[in-house]
């Protein structure tokens, strides 16, 4: 997997997109110049476009100028990331370019660890149905792979939880905050390897969707409630 570092180098210029979290972050990344970043606490659907109009103009580009995408596909809000996705492969069909797709939890995780290391801690963010997605970093900076788990079989050691991530429940105990905010994590980034090329832009999911089997069967008589 590619590092920002070297994607800015064989791309030139990048936007991220990133609606994860309640508010909606948009990064303009050119090789050789400062990144450019807008924050709204719009929702999606009207956030990504604002934000990427934004920075287009302030830069003086049109879309079309840009050689590459950078998108969050998760964990978090299910809606923003499908929103994005559905953004990005609409404009991958007006003109092809390659999509880079990277985790929240781990990028919040590098740069938590990058501010107070050596140290271990577990990122976690709420996943529902008394679940919870766990970013595991130990002492030296390396990551095991996301989990999902239950409430009562979370990591033991030190927890933090991105700032600005929904939650519809709390944790077993208390969790310190991390930063969410881009323009601090992504100079974090510049030579891990957090982004991964993809075909179809899409959100996470942690498990397949399960669907039941449904069989048909005609009403009569012999099924009616009687009751």
């Amino acid at each position: 997997m590619p590092s920002l570092s070297q994607l800015l180098t064989s791309h030139g210029r990048v936007l991220v997109l990133d609606a994860a979290s309640t508010s909606v972050q948009v990064g303009l990344l050119q090789a050789g110049a400062p990144p450019l970043w807008h924050r709204t606490p719009d929702e999606a659907g009207t956030g990504i476009f604002t934000g990427t109009k934004a920075l287009l103009t302030a830069a003086d580009l049109q879309l079309d100028a840009i050689a590459a995408f950078v998108f969050c596909e998760g964990p978090g809000s299910m809606l923003g990331t499908r929103t994005v996705a559905m953004a990005l492969r609409t404009w991958q069909m007006l003109a092809p370019r390659p999509a880079y797709t990277y985790q929240s939890l781990a990028v919040a995780a590098r740069f938590e660890w990058s501010r107070r290391a050596p140290r271990s801690f577990t990122v976690i963010a709420d996943a529902r149905r008394e679940t919870w997605h766990c970013q595991p970093v130990d002492a030296s900076g390396r990551m095991t792979p996301l989990q999902r788990r239950p409430a009562a079989e979370l990591p033991g050691g030190e927890w933090v939880s991105p700032e600005s991530f929904r939650a519809w429940a709390q944790p077993p105990r208390p969790a310190g905050p991390c930063s969410y905010t881009l323009a601090e994590i992504f100079p974090a980034l510049a030579d891990g390897d957090f982004f991964r090329l993809t075909a179809a832009p899409n959100a996470f999911q942690a498990d397949a969707p399960d669907y039941k089997k449904w069989s048909a069967q005609v009403h009569s008589s012999a099924t009616a409630d009687t009751k």
